[in-house]
């Protein structure tokens, strides 16, 4: 299921009341938590993802794209990188839509 920038603008302002499924709210949780506590993170979280519907390999791939964005955030903050504009940001996430993160 595509996101409509409706949804997307909510997930953005708080992903706990957007209007997404359950298994997707899961998956935003887990993500947050080991953004911001990764040393809080273990099978528990896991589990949380699976009772809710979410698989293995969900799993694995939200978690390889949170880890790549991270560090990508980390880099790009400390050596000042500059942000695109927003029709640059628009091109770039139509490209990702067609090919993907492969």
């Amino acid at each position: 299921m595509a996101l409509g920038a409706g949804i997307t603008r909510a997930v953005l302002d708080d992903w706990r009341t957007a209007p997404v499924g359950e298994r997707l709210r899961a998956t935003l949780g887990f993500l947050q938590r080991l953004t911001l506590h990764p040393e809080e993170v273990g099978p528990a979280d896991v589990e949380a993802l699976h009772r809710a519907g979410v698989d293995d390999a969900a799993i694995r791939d939200a978690a390889y794209v949170c880890a790549i964005f991270n560090v990508i955030d980390r880099i790009s903050d400390a050596l000042d990188f500059a942000v695109p504009p927003p029709r640059m940001l628009a091109v770039g996430a139509r490209f990702l839509l067609h090919v993907g993160y492969r």
